[in-house]
């Protein structure tokens, strides 16, 4: 009876968390095909979600900031999509300071996260924007094939921990094979696409950022004492645990394109919704 309760209760998430996975592929696969008001409208919705959660996990005594965030949040991405950037981006920093003067427990570890949840949104919205549809395809594959060959390596191979302080669970070999999944999709993006031979050095600092993303989200949960950012995502937690490696992985991205401009303009298949201000201008 005990083996059959356990076994139930190990795959009792299962049926949950397939039909999320499928609901969220359809969603963002939608969103991230057509660009345009739409899929910057569904990042706009994750960052805010997103800054709600953060906001839970290092809220303090008393009062509950968490939806203000969330709606600074909303707004500062709103204003910075329709306002140029030289007059909005100092707004940017308005869910990260205002956050910090409600009681937080974990300041040093809220502010820099907001304000890396808010240029998440800014960061996908100009990576579909200025290169297409496929680059957003490339940083996706870049997150997926270092989460997955990470995961089964670290599982299989074992070995020294990578930063056992702050993630016990990670391991050298997990993380070095999640570098070796980004070259393979940066070796597919070159020969295939025709990108510059840059994208296979780019790629695997992109995934250490994503990692590091990863990381940085286990060590917030961990000091929350919580399992899971929220129930928001039925048998999957919450969006930052499905979009911490994005997070950080997207920022840097667009960082190293807008300054070294590694990524061509792939253009998309369709786009057919009107084009969103240049969030550069």
């Amino acid at each position: 009876m005990s083996t059959t309760v356990t076994k139930s209760a190990r795959w009792g998430d299962l049926l949950p968390r397939i039909l999320s996975a499928i609901v969220m592929l359809a969603v963002g696969g939608f969103a991230v095909w057509i660009g345009g008001v739409w899929f910057a409208g569904l990042a706009v919705i994750a960052s805010s979600l997103m800054a709600w959660e953060l906001s839970r996990m290092t809220r303090g005594e008393g009062f509950d900031a968490s939806i203000l965030v969330a709606l600074l949040t909303f707004a500062v991405l709103v204003l910075a999509i329709f306002t140029p950037a030289s007059w909005s981006l100092p707004f940017l920093l308005l869910p990260s300071l205002i956050g910090t003067l409600t009681p937080r427990r974990d300041i040093l570890a809220f502010a820099p996260y907001a304000l890396i949840i808010v240029l998440t949104a800014i960061a996908l919205i100009l990576l579909r924007q200025i290169n297409g549809l496929w680059a957003l395809v490339w940083l996706i594959s870049v997150v997926v094939a270092s989460d997955v060959l990470g995961y089964f390596a670290g599982r299989i191979l074992g070995g020294p921990k990578f930063w056992p302080k702050v993630s016990p669970k990670k391991t050298w070999s997990g993380t070095v094979a999640g570098w070796i999944g980004a070259v393979l999709v940066g070796v597919i993006f070159w020969r295939v696409m025709g990108w510059s031979a840059d994208i296979l050095w780019i790629s695997p600092l992109i995934a250490f950022a994503g990692q590091l993303g990863d990381i940085a989200e286990s060590a917030i949960k961990r000091r929350a004492g919580v399992k899971d950012a929220s129930n928001m995502i039925p048998g999957h937690g919450g969006l930052m645990d499905r979009f911490d490696a994005l997070a950080f992985a997207a920022v840097l991205a667009i960082a190293l394109n807008l300054a070294l401009g590694f990524l061509p303009d792939t253009g998309g298949f369709t786009d057919p919704t009107p084009d969103l201000p240049n969030l550069t201008e």
